[in-house]
């Protein structure tokens, strides 16, 4: 396990440095000045000089990613370019609000997913199964944008239960905060569901034709018994798998579903960054929803042997 640990630790600093020179390389061969973008059209060739030489935008490019990592690693992100405000600060305003949004959306997912999942696994080929199969293929298929606005012409204009859009902090008024987060979260949480019920249903019933689960059976244990003492454990190893990059995914900011709804999460940061070529935030933000899906696969990873004693980690080999 040590060794698995160490060699993973290894691998994600090697990841984030790639990502940093991609991320790097990408935002600079972006057409747009951002001193241009500043000062407006009207800005002299002296003054968008100047503002260059104060941003080091007139720096080779290799000096200017050297620059950047150092600050990086000193725990200094730089400041926007749009307003000068420190990029830590920017960030710890948005992180919150789209880790809020991912643990709801999360939370709705296991609620529908596992019960559905079981249902339609232990009743394979009745109305139940078909219902669920039904759910899943609907829920993955159907757009994000699309159920977003579907939620709030239904929920919002038509039965005017709960308000379209905006954000409020849970510290400020919790109930407004819920009421704020439920169609994005049950947005996102859909599909993420569908996901996961077609994973669990084809886990379990892998997992119910094996042998000790026949054995289970031969012993006279119930059916409830068999499924959630001996099956599910088992079967949650690939769903695991797959919320992990779910959940990955949401932390680098559900673009869609935060601009639908007004939520001013980490996604809505990066696009608006990239429209002002605000280079140190998109390079921060971008390298924070990295980090996030290392760390959140690694976590699962370390969930397997927990799940699965039989699974030994060493040297990185499972």
């Amino acid at each position: 396990m040590f060794a698995f640990i160490v060699r993973r630790l290894g691998l994600m600093i090697l990841v984030l440095f790639i990502v940093s020179l991609i991320i790097f390389s990408l935002v600079n061969v972006l057409p747009g000045d951002p001193a241009q973008l500043i000062l407006g059209q009207e800005a002299t060739t002296e003054q968008l000089e100047a503002l260059r030489e104060e941003m080091g935008l007139n720096q080779p490019l290799y000096v200017q990613y050297f620059s950047w990592i150092t600050d990086v690693l000193q725990g200094d992100l730089g400041n926007s370019f749009r307003d000068n405000t420190e990029v830590t600060t920017i960030l710890m305003q948005k992180i919150p609000v789209t880790l809020e949004l991912t643990v709801f959306s999360f939370a709705i997912a296991i609620l529908i997913a596992l019960p559905t999942g079981i249902i339609s696994a232990s009743r394979k080929g009745t109305g139940w199964d078909y219902s669920s199969t039904l759910f899943a293929l609907s829920g993955v298929s159907i757009p994000p944008f699309f159920l977003g606005i579907l939620l709030i012409f239904i929920f919002s204009i038509t039965l005017s239960w709960l308000p379209p859009s905006g954000y409020v902090p849970f510290s400020e008024n919790p109930m407004r905060n819920m009421m704020l987060m439920i169609l994005p979260a049950i947005t996102v949480g859909i599909r993420l569901s569908a996901e996961l019920t077609r994973m669990l249903r084809s886990s379990l019933l892998e997992v119910l034709q094996s042998d000790y689960i026949r054995t289970g059976y031969a012993k006279g244990l119930r059916e409830k018994g068999v499924i959630y003492g001996h099956a599910l454990r088992n079967a949650l190893i690939p769903v695991i798998t797959v919320s992990g990059l779910q959940v990955g995914s949401f932390l680098g900011g559900a673009v869609i579903t935060e601009t639908i709804f007004a939520v001013p999460g980490l996604g809505q940061l990066v696009v608006n960054s990239i429209l002002t070529r605000d280079f140190p935030v998109v390079q921060s933000a971008v390298m924070f929803m990295a980090l996030a899906v290392i760390l959140i696969n690694f976590a699962v990873d370390i969930l397997y042997t927990f799940l699965d004693p039989r699974i030994k980690m060493s040297g990185g080999t499972k």
